[in-house]
């Protein structure tokens, strides 16, 4: 069996997939063909049902859930993990409704936490993660939002911290915040999607196994980033709700569902939270 694996170059997804697509464990005869791209092509690309097993936002896999259905293993959620709104250190911020603000995707958990904290913003301009702190530092909008290792660079670029949407949600909801999943297609049978499942699993308790090293597979996509980053970033991405979402992970999902649904005014739901989940 061959199927197409969708994920990002950041270094939470390469550290998760690296043993995996690297055969440094057992697959099982599973092979896979792998597409690495930024989160919010796979987004697009899942609404699609392009590929057989993907990386995606939740309010993409809310959007396509007719088409695919979330794994236990491989998924990014947590405390105090969420995206930051941020702003030029100079820049006086009253009313955030009233500012231009750079997102890195409409169909971003990003996205969804900024309307979750900020019902009346916007004013969004959708760009590619990478290239938001430039837009704000060189005037082009007047905020964005900072996802992945950003976290860990932003001050060193003269911004500031305007809001932790993240810990926002965390309040309000009183549950983990849910990034992103990997959702495999509904056609694929259960056996297969169950062993692939497992095979993350696994991926990922051999990725822990070596750590704090680096592997070569993660340095590779990971651009200009330092060892110390990328550890930062896998250390505050990848946990325990990666080897196994359990009924915590799920029930913060659910929740965010709910407010995904109540934001969106969309209460017929293709499939109810139960059938979110491979059983």
């Amino acid at each position: 069996m061959k199927l197409t694996l969708g994920f990002s170059p950041c270094p939470n997804d390469t550290f998760i997939f690296d043993a995996l697509v690297n055969k440094k464990i057992n697959t099982g005869g599973i092979e896979f063909d792998v597409v690495l791209e930024d989160v919010e092509t796979l987004n697009q690309w899942a609404m699609e049902g392009k590929l057989d097993i993907t990386k995606l936002s939740f309010p993409a896999f809310f959007n396509s859930i007719d088409h695919y259905v979330l794994l236990n293993s491989g998924s990014a959620l947590g405390k105090g993990v969420g995206p930051l709104l941020i702003k030029k250190g100079d820049t006086l911020v009253d009313n955030i409704a009233s500012h231009s603000i750079a997102i890195p995707g409409i169909n971003t958990t990003a996205n969804l936490l900024l309307s979750f904290s900020y019902p009346k913003a916007d004013q969004k301009t959708p760009m590619i993660f990478s290239a938001i702190e430039d837009a704000v530092l060189n005037g082009e909008t007047d905020l964005g939002v900072i996802i992945h290792e950003n976290r860990f660079t932003y001050k060193d670029k003269g911004l500031a911290k305007v809001a932790d949407l993240g810990e926002n949600w965390e309040k309000q909801m009183k549950v983990p915040i849910p990034l992103g999943g990997i959702a495999i297609q509904r056609k694929i049978d259960t056996d297969s999607s169950n062993k692939i499942d497992l095979l993350i699993r696994n991926s990922i308790e051999y990725a822990f196994s070596e750590y704090p090293k680096i592997a070569s597979y993660v340095k590779q996509h990971s651009q200009t980033m330092s060892e110390e980053v990328m550890r930062q970033h896998i250390e505050l991405y990848v946990n325990n709700y990666s080897l196994d979402l359990g009924e915590t992970g799920k029930n913060a999902i659910k929740t965010l569902y709910d407010a995904y649904k109540r934001l969106h005014s969309y209460n017929d739901a293709p499939h109810s939270p139960s059938n979110l989940f491979l059983t």
